[in-house]
């Protein structure tokens, strides 16, 4: 694991679109950065191709920069992705990505974890599962909570749009009682599972539901929970993303949404731990938050 994650072949590089090059010359690496990297650098740097495969104005791509402008140390993460809408950004940034299964995203995660500590004991290197609803909390659910019952030390981010978006919209487990999809007609039968609450009571030391309206929000959130992983346990994060193919929304009308939900059924919750919060204290008096 190096800065030579993203390289351009040098014979091709003159015929590479400059959105490419910067993609290599300017991904927020640490080492890299003349300053702290950051939500802030943004506007400078690149995290995400501008023709990545989602939707015009689909909130996940912002929300996908977001946390890779958090993560403490990007060139020594492995993010694990799953099949979904989330899958279609990861060949669009310049990680080292692992695509799993469809659900077994949290089994592979403890795995890599595991080898990493193993070949590298005296590296750290953070282990980050970003995959959707549908992969998360329904075909995945078992692998999610026994790697939380395992207290394996990887951090759980669920990019939850409520929807099955990319096969035609069939509802989910996360999906608000009542919606109507194109594949589900009759509206959901039952409540949104509230995962972060299943989080909490399946030994996670911190979770958290929240919004992709704030960045500055999700980007605080993002790095706590990666620093909490790395010493104490699991870590979860419920980002709302909304598809807003799915419910009718137009291109510009995300970022409306998700602010219209912070007042309402994704009003922020977080739950830490003892030990996390401790240990929060501890890597602010050390300026790593």
């Amino acid at each position: 694991m190096a800065l030579d994650i993203y390289k351009i072949n040098p014979e091709f590089r003159d015929i590479m679109p400059q959105e490419i090059i910067d993609l290599e010359e300017k991904a927020t690496w640490s080492v890299k950065m003349e300053k702290a990297r950051g939500i802030k650098e943004l506007p400078q740097s690149k995290e995400l191709l501008e023709e990545h495969s989602l939707c015009a104005g689909c909130p996940e791509a912002a929300a996908l920069r977001y946390v890779l402008s958090a993560l403490p140390v990007p060139e020594e993460t492995v993010i694990v992705n799953s099949t979904g809408c989330t899958s279609l950004m990861f060949p669009h940034i310049a990680l080292h990505t692992v695509h799993s299964l469809f659900g077994n995203q949290n089994a592979v995660a403890s795995g890599i974890k595991r080898v990493l500590e193993w070949r590298f004991p005296d590296k750290q290197k953070d282990v980050v599962v970003l995959a959707g609803d549908g992969a998360t909390v329904d075909i995945g659910l078992d692998y999610t909570l026994q790697s939380f019952f395992r207290q394996e030390k990887i951090t759980t981010i669920c990019f939850d749009n409520e929807v099955y978006a990319n096969t035609g919209g069939q509802e989910s487990g996360m999906t608000a009682k009542g919606q109507v999809f194109k594949m589900a007609p009759t509206g959901k039968k039952f409540e949104k599972v509230p995962m972060w609450e299943l989080a909490k009571t399946s030994g996670c030391h911190y979770s958290v539901n929240l919004t992709a309206s704030a960045p500055k929000q999700v980007a605080k959130v993002v790095r706590e929970a990666i620093l909490i992983a790395r010493e104490i346990g699991p870590t979860y994060i419920n980002l709302y993303t909304p598809c807003i193919l799915e419910i009718g929304l137009s291109a510009n009308e995300g970022l409306g949404e998700m602010k219209d939900q912070d007042k309402g059924r994704f009003e922020f919750y977080k739950h830490v731990s003892p030990e996390a919060e401790a240990y929060l204290a501890k890597c602010k008096e050390e300026g790593l938050l």
